[in-house]
Protein backbone atom coordinates (compact mmCIF):
# COMPACT_ATOMS: atom_id res chain seq x y z
CA UNK A 1 0.00 0.00 0.00
CA UNK A 2 1.47 3.37 -1.00
CA UNK A 3 1.01 6.15 1.53
CA UNK A 4 -0.94 9.32 0.91
CA UNK A 5 -1.87 12.68 2.42
CA UNK A 6 -5.47 13.88 2.29
CA UNK A 7 -7.38 16.68 3.97
CA UNK A 8 -10.70 18.43 4.23
CA UNK A 9 -11.85 21.75 5.69
CA UNK A 10 -14.96 22.38 7.76
CA UNK A 11 -16.16 25.94 8.39
CA UNK A 12 -17.30 25.56 12.00
CA UNK A 13 -18.80 29.07 12.07
CA UNK A 14 -21.38 28.13 9.43
CA UNK A 15 -21.38 24.35 9.83
CA UNK A 16 -20.56 23.94 6.13
CA UNK A 17 -17.63 22.61 4.10
CA UNK A 18 -14.85 25.13 3.45
CA UNK A 19 -15.06 25.40 -0.34
CA UNK A 20 -12.48 27.23 -2.44
CA UNK A 21 -9.68 27.25 0.16
CA UNK A 22 -6.15 27.21 -1.23
CA UNK A 23 -3.92 24.59 0.41
CA UNK A 24 -0.19 24.17 -0.02
CA UNK A 25 1.92 21.19 1.03
CA UNK A 26 5.59 21.57 1.99
CA UNK A 27 8.23 19.13 3.20
CA UNK A 28 11.13 19.88 5.51
CA UNK A 29 14.47 18.31 4.58
CA UNK A 30 17.73 19.17 6.36
CA UNK A 31 15.94 22.12 7.96
CA UNK A 32 14.86 23.60 4.63
CA UNK A 33 11.22 23.97 3.63
CA UNK A 34 10.43 22.90 0.08
CA UNK A 35 7.17 23.35 -1.83
CA UNK A 36 5.49 20.15 -3.06
CA UNK A 37 2.00 21.02 -4.32
CA UNK A 38 -0.92 23.45 -4.24
CA UNK A 39 -4.62 22.65 -4.53
CA UNK A 40 -8.05 24.15 -3.80
CA UNK A 41 -10.88 22.53 -1.86
CA UNK A 42 -13.98 21.57 -3.81
CA UNK A 43 -17.64 22.28 -2.89
CA UNK A 44 -17.43 19.49 -0.30
CA UNK A 45 -14.41 21.09 1.41
CA UNK A 46 -12.19 18.26 0.17
CA UNK A 47 -9.45 17.97 -2.39
CA UNK A 48 -10.33 16.08 -5.55
CA UNK A 49 -7.21 13.93 -5.19
CA UNK A 50 -4.69 13.19 -2.43
CA UNK A 51 -2.05 15.87 -2.03
CA UNK A 52 0.59 13.12 -2.21
CA UNK A 53 0.22 9.49 -3.21
CA UNK A 54 1.72 6.77 -5.40
CA UNK A 55 4.94 6.39 -3.43
CA UNK A 56 5.68 10.13 -3.19
CA UNK A 57 5.29 10.19 0.60
CA UNK A 58 8.46 10.07 2.68
CA UNK A 59 9.26 10.16 6.38
CA UNK A 60 9.92 13.44 8.17
CA UNK A 61 8.16 16.74 8.72
CA UNK A 62 5.47 18.01 6.37
CA UNK A 63 3.30 21.10 6.56
CA UNK A 64 -0.09 21.95 5.14
CA UNK A 65 -0.97 25.65 4.94
CA UNK A 66 -4.59 26.68 4.58
CA UNK A 67 -5.42 30.17 3.20
CA UNK A 68 -8.48 30.70 5.41
CA UNK A 69 -8.16 34.51 5.44
CA UNK A 70 -9.12 34.65 1.77
CA UNK A 71 -12.04 32.30 2.46
CA UNK A 72 -13.47 34.21 5.45
CA UNK A 73 -12.50 37.67 4.09
CA UNK A 74 -12.48 38.96 7.67
CA UNK A 75 -11.59 37.80 11.12
CA UNK A 76 -8.43 37.02 13.00
CA UNK A 77 -6.87 34.15 11.00
CA UNK A 78 -5.02 34.50 7.72
CA UNK A 79 -2.98 31.38 6.95
CA UNK A 80 -3.17 28.30 9.17
CA UNK A 81 -0.06 26.08 9.14
CA UNK A 82 -0.38 22.47 10.29
CA UNK A 83 3.02 20.81 10.71
CA UNK A 84 3.03 17.05 11.23
CA UNK A 85 5.41 14.12 11.19
CA UNK A 86 5.21 11.25 8.73
CA UNK A 87 6.62 8.12 10.38
CA UNK A 88 5.27 5.51 7.96
CA UNK A 89 5.44 6.38 4.24
CA UNK A 90 2.98 3.57 3.49
CA UNK A 91 0.26 4.97 5.78
CA UNK A 92 -2.68 7.26 5.05
CA UNK A 93 -2.31 10.66 6.73
CA UNK A 94 -5.66 12.45 6.76
CA UNK A 95 -5.21 15.93 8.25
CA UNK A 96 -8.54 17.80 8.51
CA UNK A 97 -8.90 21.45 9.47
CA UNK A 98 -11.91 22.66 11.45
CA UNK A 99 -11.94 26.45 11.50
CA UNK A 100 -13.80 29.69 12.00
CA UNK A 101 -12.53 33.24 11.38
CA UNK A 102 -11.16 33.22 14.96
CA UNK A 103 -9.97 29.69 15.78
CA UNK A 104 -9.03 26.28 14.40
CA UNK A 105 -8.31 22.70 15.39
CA UNK A 106 -6.99 19.64 13.64
CA UNK A 107 -6.47 15.94 14.25
CA UNK A 108 -5.18 12.86 12.48
CA UNK A 109 -8.20 11.34 10.81
CA UNK A 110 -8.70 8.09 8.98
Amino acid sequence: MAGKITTHVLDTASGKPGAGIVIELHRFESGAKSFLTRTVTNADGRTDQPLLSDGALSTGLSELTFAVGDYFQSGFLDTVPVRFRVDDPDAHYHVPLLCSPWSYSTYRGS
